[in-house]
């Protein structure tokens, strides 16, 4: 009788959850339901026999089993420790085995970034000839998310895991060869991190879906090279990869994972999962000061953008960058433009919102960098800055919102947001701090530069909160449009306009924490509503996002923005079903 090891699977009757022990017998499948007192029991000697029949594939593909837990190929070729590789047969760096149980150790206690579930899904969903693209900018957790897998594997599963760790010595020959090694030893989960280092990765990424993935190896490709896996995804990848974005953290994940609570922390330090829910030194977290805000850019974004043109087509996709490159400044000029596309942002809230006189005469200093002068803006075109926001686009470190003006239709502006706001606040505080040292505030005490800084940073706060509100909004409800709506006198901050059910809702947003009636005035305006609806339809709620308590004034909602972003979450999954 040929009968398979099997596996439990679950099903809801009357809501009542039952298990079913179910497995293959003689070609056809059989099924029993379980009974609660013998689960247990069950589940235990499934993972034993998985764990045997795992040791039983080693030996039927020429591995010997020694007692000390590593494992050689016949005739020595292969020494693979069970903490690590004990030879020299693999061409990249693989751990295997109790390795990688030591790998996962500390971060079991971490909570888990919303994306776990799509990562576990597809390593024990049904095979589907595609790979797992887990990619995002450093310090989004996208190695935590399978170390944290590793954690969760039963010892069946893990004895079938590899870990393969690429450098940019390696080529796509090496990780092919040691592939086909993994592959004859009958493991099944392959996870390769920073792959986007091999040199010719991209034009030969269909390797991993073609020959291992379509074979039934489950494949996840990880790295911070965000923008050479769009280019493989679009190319060589092109419909059979599951991708994963780890870049964009919203306000919700940030404060479960990370236990920080409050949107000025968010606006602070939001954009980068440090180390995952322990204590946190602030002085530690990527964006606490504008050095480690400038390195990050240059590390994490810069040369990511650069490395990627340079693999991408033989160099051939560079276009207009393509003399910056080759004059060295590339990466320097990427660097540049995302502190002015911030440097902007700070300009526009001290031009709308301050009316001294000393803040305007020392506005044509904004921009000028005290502490790392260079002129490489004056040498970057029109062409150039096209071309690198549309690769920070790619990398959803910016997104752009609508700005619609009711009286002109077709005039349309936008917002550039940043998805790592940490980023923004420290290139603009330090623009403050600078702009501080200017001879127009020589005559203030330090008490009232202080003073005049915690003012300016406030109003920063407050725009960067109603900027964080859009985004995220956006980001949550792809089937509806996001935008401000601007009249001749005041404006809307945010309407949510479903065009397929003819609704919208209209939102005032403030950083204040007291509810008060002057906030809602633009809400209440009978022709404002009127012209809304003729255009967007009828207007479902109004609404004021504020940090104070929910509560409803004047049959209008205010609500605690915390409350609000972390309710997104509830918006995202009725998307998805």
């Amino acid at each position: 009788m040929a009968k398979s090891i099997g596996g439990i699977t679950y099903k809801t009757i009357n809501g009542k959850r039952y298990a079913y022990y179910q497995w293959m017998e003689n070609g056809k499948q059989r099924s029993r339901r379980v009974k609660d007192e013998e689960l247990p029991s069950l589940l235990a000697e499934i993972e034993q026999r998985k764990a045997a029949k795992a040791n039983t594939t080693l030996l039927t593909n020429g591995l010997v089993l020694c007692d000390n837990g590593v494992a050689y190929f016949a005739g020595g070729a292969l020494a693979v420790g069970m903490n690590g590789v004990a030879g020299l047969s693999f061409k990249t760096d693989v751990k295997l085995g109790a390795s990688l149980k030591n790998f996962s150790a500390n971060v079991l206690q971490w909570k888990k970034r919303d994306g776990f579930e799509r990562l576990r899904d597809y390593i024990f969903g049904p095979s589907n000839d595609r790979v797992f693209i887990l990619y995002g900018l450093r310090r989004t957790g996208k190695t935590t998310l399978i170390r944290q897998l590793f954690g969760e594997m039963a010892p069946g599963d893990l004895a079938k895991a590899a870990f393969v760790q690429v450098n940019s010595r390696n080529s796509l020959a090496d990780v092919n060869a040691d592939l086909k090694i993994l592959d004859g030893a009958g493991f099944k989960y392959v996870f390769i991190d920073e792959v986007t280092m091999l040199a010719d990765f991209i034009e030969g990424a269909a390797l991993f879906a073609d020959v291992f993935a379509s074979c039934g190896m489950k494949i996840v490709l990880s790295g911070t090279d965000s923008l050479g896996f769009v280019f493989s995804e679009d190319e060589q990848l092109y419909d059979r990869t599951e991708m994963l974005h780890t870049t964009f953290i919203p306000y919700r994940e940030f404060e479960r994972v990370l236990g920080l609570s409050g949107i000025d922390e968010y606006i602070q330090y939001g954009g980068t999962m440090s180390m995952g829910g322990c204590e946190y030194n602030k002085d530690r977290f990527t964006f606490a000061n504008v050095k480690s805000a400038n390195e990050y850019v240059d590390s994490a974004i810069a040369k990511n953008i650069q490395h990627s043109l340079k693999c991408y087509q033989y160099e051939g996709h560079f276009r207009s960058l393509k003399s910056l490159y080759e004059a060295g400044e590339l990466t320097n000029a990427i660097n540049r433009i995302v502190e002015d596309i911030n440097h902007r942002f700070t300009l526009d809230v001290l031009t709308r919102d301050f009316r001294s006189s000393d803040l305007s005469l020392s506005a044509k200093n904004l921009r000028r960098d005290r502490f790392r002068p260079t002129d490489i803006l004056d040498r970057v075109d029109v062409n150039h800055v096209r071309e690198i926001r549309e690769y920070l686009d790619l990398l959803d470190l910016t997104v752009d919102i609508d700005v619609e003006n009711f009286g002109n239709f077709n005039q349309r502006e936008r917002l550039t947001t940043i998805s790592q706001p940490g980023l923004r606040y420290a290139q603009a505080k330090a623009l403050i701090d600078s702009l501080l040292l200017d001879d127009a505030f020589r005559s203030c005490s330090l008490v009232e530069r202080k003073s005049i800084a915690e003012r300016i940073l406030n109003e920063i706060k407050g725009r960067m909160m109603e900027e964080i509100v859009l985004l995220e909004t956006k980001m949550a409800r792809p089937n509806c449009r996001i935008f401000k709506l601007q009249f001749a006198v005041g404006e809307f901050d945010m309407v949510v306009a479903n065009p397929e059910n003819a609704t919208c809702e209209i939102y005032e947003i403030k950083h204040s924490e007291v509810a008060a009636k002057e906030q809602h005035r633009h809400l209440k305006n009978v022709k404002k509503c009127n012209d809304t609806e003729f255009r967007y339809g009828t207007i479902l709620s109004k609404n004021v996002i504020y940090r104070g308590a929910s509560r409803v004034i004047d049959e209008i909602n205010y609500l605690n923005v915390e409350e609000y972003l972390k309710g997104l979450d509830d918006n995202i999954q009725k998307e998805q079903t």
